[in-house]
């Protein structure tokens, strides 16, 4: 199937490891000019130069939610002037990567202002597109109760209701705004890698709850990312997409 990407400008933040590199990888895969960030310099160096074999245009910097929300303002615009527009949003940048989703304010700033901000910075130039798509990351820790009350599940679950609202508001300019929740999903130096290893009880009694009998890769989580954002997907809007393998037990309609 032809997604429709190519040439389309894609901002993502957070995407040099786990399920932000392998979806801004799709994405640079399928055509499409990408922007990207992530606090780790070499990373985002060493993604950058995986990008650029696809021929694409491709803008990768370090930047830290830690810096502030006027800092992150100025990188969106760095990052949509750098590609020449924004047709596609996809904030990624989590606490769950920064291992704080203890931390109430930081998943705050993190998980929550960083889509309101993107999406009130990005407005102009996703309305201009004709076919602007903004995917924002959630989990099915916002879903069901999972593991210890923290603001992490709290505000995804938020998340999600915030995209369900903006995907009326933005519907009449032509931007469409989805969910993806996400499962456990397990990658190289990933959190569930590491509570292997610390919390060998809680990290197999995980991987007993899956319908499929395993864990899901970052991959399986970006295909349907790229999917969605894709003009492939035009008819789809204010959706909650899970993908966790059957993790979670409860019925949707």
């Amino acid at each position: 199937m032809d997604l429709g990407l190519k040439g389309k400008k894609v901002i993502l933040t957070g995407g040099s490891r786990g399920i932000g590199r392998a979806t801004v990888e799709l994405f640079a895969a399928e055509g499409a000019d990408v922007a990207f960030c992530s606090r780790n310099p070499e990373q985002v160096a060493e993604t950058v130069a995986a990008l650029e074999k696809f021929g694409v245009k491709v803008h990768g910097s370090a930047f830290d939610m830690e810096a502030g929300h006027d800092a992150y303002r100025e990188w969106l615009k760095q990052a949509e002037a750098a590609i020449g527009g924004c047709d596609i949003f996809v904030p990624m940048i989590s606490t769950s990567g920064a291992g704080a989703t203890g931390d109430w304010h930081k998943t705050l700033d993190f998980d929550i202002m960083g889509a309101v901000i993107g999406a009130e910075v990005l407005d102009e130039a996703l309305s201009k597109s004709g076919e602007g798509s903004i995917v924002i990351t959630a989990s099915t820790a916002g879903l069901e109760t999972f593991i210890v009350p923290q603001g992490y599940n709290a505000l995804k679950g938020a998340l999600i209701v915030f995209a369900g609202q903006l995907s009326q508001a933005l519907g009449p300019k032509g931007i469409r705004v989805n969910t993806v929740s996400p499962g456990p999903i397990k990658f190289k130096g990933g959190n569930w890698e590491v509570i292997e290893t610390a919390v060998p009880d809680l990290h197999n009694a995980t991987q007993a709850q899956f319908a499929l009998g395993r864990w899901g890769g970052p991959e399986e989580v970006a295909k349907t990312v790229v999917f969605l954002a894709s003009p492939a997907s035009s008819y789809t809007t204010g959706t909650n997409v899970v993908i966790d393998g059957g993790f979670t037990k409860r019925v949707q309609f």
